[in-house]
């Protein structure tokens, strides 16, 4: 398991990819992003993707979070490479 070099946003996931938090914007949604435990160097899974891609739910440590694509714009992240 290994992460990409280039940071991406959140929301350019698809379903079943896996990445880590590398950032977030700074922004009042990223407060409450943050309250909800999207913190740098979490790990986060794309679990679903509504069939008009919003919104979008994702697996964090114990729990799923779905997020509007705006919000989940707010996170860059580094995506897990599987192989």
């Amino acid at each position: 398991m290994r992460t990409e070099s280039i940071p991406i946003l959140l929301s350019h996931l698809k379903q079943g990819d896996r990445a880590v938090v590398v950032e977030l914007n700074n922004s009042d949604v990223s407060l409450k992003l943050m309250e909800f435990g999207i913190l740098p160097g979490e790990e986060i899974e794309v679990e679903y993707v509504a069939p008009f891609g919003d919104p979008i739910s994702y697996k964090l440590s114990h729990f799923i979070l779905a997020l509007r694509k705006a919000e989940a714009q707010q996170v860059r992240v580094k995506k897990i490479d599987e192989k």
